[in-house]
């Protein structure tokens, strides 16, 4: 795959508290990737970016909200979310993330 290819099927790392747990308890990291993206495209990606061994990688689409203000009603994108296992010797930090 061409770097560019990468940085387009993963488009960013999802942190919050729940998954900070998840990368303490079970190493795993969260990321919103592209919708038409498939678990080998996401494995193949997370290990070239991050020189990291993947074990496993779970996906979920999460639908888009209806939200509504004072112009009117509107709805947020749909994304898909990229659960990555990884081995015990390898580990994503990333710095510079408040």
């Amino acid at each position: 795959m061409h770097k560019e290819q990468l940085y387009t099927l993963i488009k960013s790392p999802i942190i919050t508290e729940q998954t900070a747990q998840l990368g303490e308890k079970l190493k795993q990291v969260v990321f919103k990737v592209d919708l038409s993206a498939n678990k080998r495209d996401i494995k193949k990606a997370v290990e070239e970016l991050f020189k990291v061994k993947v074990t496993n990688v779970t996906t979920s689409v999460v639908k888009g909200k209806t939200k509504r203000n004072r112009f009117g009603i509107y709805k947020k994108s749909n994304y898909k979310k990229a659960f990555v296992s990884l081995s015990e010797d390898s580990d994503i930090q990333f710095e510079g993330i408040n």
